[in-house]
């Protein structure tokens, strides 16, 4: 009980940008910043996949990103939310169809959140993030 209070309090996310223009990764950097103060809602990017409790994923997941996303996804400890950032992680963006795609996201785990946009701004982001936390009660 006290467990799912805190992660619901202070989310801790980690970024894995599998193959992309980088918009999206900029974006949810700049939702970091303290011009957003994400801190405040107790929202906080951590350097390992061990210590986080959601996985923001942007860009693609081509054939040489995919076996370490699937090695990133593993690390994160249960309960893991994961959130596809950008329309590339939603439904491949311009990349639909290319000969160098392991398949979507969505089908190859399971997705907890999508936030469009190509790219999303600092807001779409922090509101998808409050969204999924809210959904969690």
């Amino acid at each position: 009980m006290i467990v799912k209070w805190a992660r619901k309090k202070s989310p801790w996310i980690f970024h894995v940008c599998t193959a992309g223009c980088n918009g999206c990764d900029i974006e949810l950097l700049a939702a970091l910043t303290p011009k957003y103060d994400v801190e405040r809602l107790g929202i906080k990017l951590v350097d390992s996949p061990r210590h986080a409790d959601i996985l923001i994923v942007t860009g693609i997941l081509n054939k040489k990103t995919f076996k370490k996303f699937l090695r990133i996804y593993e690390q994160v400890p249960e309960p893991k939310k994961v959130i596809a950032l950008g329309s590339c992680a939603c439904n491949h963006g311009p990349f639909q169809n290319s000969y160098n795609t392991e398949g979507k996201l969505k089908d190859k785990v399971k997705v907890d959140m999508f936030i469009p946009g190509c790219p999303p701004r600092p807001q779409a982001i922090i509101d998808g993030i409050k969204k999924l936390l809210e959904e969690e009660k």
